[in-house]
């Protein structure tokens, strides 16, 4: 007859099991840290291109009058994004490769979907800001609905991304506040935050 312990292991294994077959769990801590970091150079840029004086820790004066610079804004935000795409897929491959998961899956197709609505819809909203002259909250905007996203998408992986999701909300409405220092909020939301949870993520599920 089976020992009480042996029924506990065998009940927490099938558990994991399901979990694994509903929730998609080859997403990469380090990817995280990376985006991050990725954010926190694309940040350094545009505070170098959008404040003209040389002196950083004096008065300086912001220019955005100029279509150059807008765009250079929007490059660099695509750099940014491109570069946390590809690495992010490519460590996530690794992982799944090295557990013997499938990177698309079911429950991967559902992340994709559910990310990209908020993500989509947040990017139009913020070209069409950019277009009218509202500048100063396409900041605060991207955080929030990048929030949103990752909450969506809680549900079909870990669970706390939620908590990301949710400190990035709280950010984004904050920066609503105080308009103007967007691209300081934009750097703790995409660059600190990111770092923070890629390395709790990796010590918590991969190291």
């Amino acid at each position: 007859m089976k020992q009480p312990k042996e029924y506990l292991d065998e009940i927490s294994e099938i558990r994991s099991l399901m979990e694994r077959s509903s929730r998609f769990l080859s997403l990469s801590g380090l990817s995280g840290v990376m985006a991050g970091l990725y954010a926190l150079l694309g940040a350094f840029f545009a505070y170098s291109i959008i404040y003209q004086n040389n002196n950083y820790f004096g008065y300086r004066t912001i220019d955005l009058g100029e279509l150059n610079t807008i765009k250079l804004l929007v490059l660099d935000a695509l750099l940014v994004l491109i570069f946390s795409f590809f690495t992010g897929l490519l460590l996530t491959y690794k992982k799944a490769k090295k557990e013997g998961n499938k990177i698309w899956d079911k429950q991967a197709q559902q992340i994709l979907k559910h990310l990209l609505i908020p993500l989509v819809t947040g990017g139009i909203l913020s070209i069409i800001l950019i277009q009218k002259g509202y500048m100063g909250v396409v900041a605060p905007l991207t955080l929030i609905f990048y929030g949103l996203a990752l909450v969506n998408v809680s549900k079909f992986t870990y669970s706390d991304i939620q908590y990301l999701g949710l400190l990035e909300i709280a950010l984004g409405l904050t920066s609503c506040v105080y308009i103007g220092y967007g691209l300081l909020f934009w750097s703790i939301g995409f660059g600190v935050l990111h770092i923070l949870y890629g390395i709790i993520m990796y010590i918590k599920y991969e190291k």
